[in-house]
């Protein structure tokens, strides 16, 4: 299985996902099969069992209990602990995952997280694409160590070259926290706005959470097209 993993495109495309391993490819792969069966990620979502149950009594309000936990149970808990990875490392989702975190609690934080994850590997799949925030070190990390569970060689370097280094993984890692900086930022203009109050009243002037557009790579996450997040 690890040969035929390291061998498949969309399989290293999912492996460019925070928090998400061989098992958790293997999962999500074996689930979703073609991707094409799903129209859209809310359906994948659905499918993989994370959507929250909705009741609702004719006109009343209607109200989200946990999640149905109908689907591959398999997935289902791989995406939840791929979630649990994610939220340890910087970029947008560890943002997302705190900012649940802080309103209901780490459990809930993680299964949102989760089915953000389910989203996300909809989006990658069907547009052909890998993730935007990518670290190309802990991508070809987990690579590596695909290879190696596949029989492959080690792989030989010059001191200073190759899989760890160091000023390659930290300006990755700059580059992380400056696109989870900007979700941050992001969701502070939203709420500046009135976004985060809409139908309760009118919300506070846009832009007073910030003095202009973010700009740079960490940027992509509030320009993109139909973000995933």
């Amino acid at each position: 299985m690890a040969a035929d993993l390291a061998a498949d495109e969309d399989a290293r495309r999912l492996l460019t996902t925070p928090g998400v391993g061989t098992q958790g490819t293997l999962a999500l792969l074996a689930a979703i099969g073609d991707v094409s069966r799903f129209r859209s990620a809310r359906q994948l979502v659905a499918y993989l069992g994370l959507d929250p149950r909705v009741r609702q009594s004719g006109s009343g309000e209607a109200r989200h209990g946990r999640i149905s936990k109908q689907g591959p149970a398999q997935a289902r808990a791989a995406l939840v602990e791929a979630a649990q990875q994610a939220m340890r490392q910087p970029g947008p989702l560890r943002a997302f995952g705190a900012r649940v975190r802080a309103r209901r609690g780490y459990q809930v934080a993680a299964v949102a997280v989760a089915r953000k994850l389910a989203c996300l590997a909809w989006c990658l799949l069907t547009r052909g694409e890998d993730y935007a925030f990518a670290r190309p070190s802990l991508t070809r990390r987990k690579l590596h160590r695909l290879d190696l569970t596949a029989g492959g060689p080690p792989r030989q370097g010059r001191p200073g070259a190759g899989l760890k280094n160091r000023a390659r993984e930290a300006a990755e890692r700059e580059t992380a926290e400056r696109a989870e900086a900007a979700y941050r930022r992001l969701v502070a203009d939203w709420r500046a706005s009135g976004g985060g109050r809409a139908g309760k009243g009118a919300g506070a002037p846009r832009g007073r959470a910030s003095h202009g557009p973010s700009t740079g790579p960490a940027a992509r996450q509030a320009s993109a097209p139909e973000p995933a997040l």
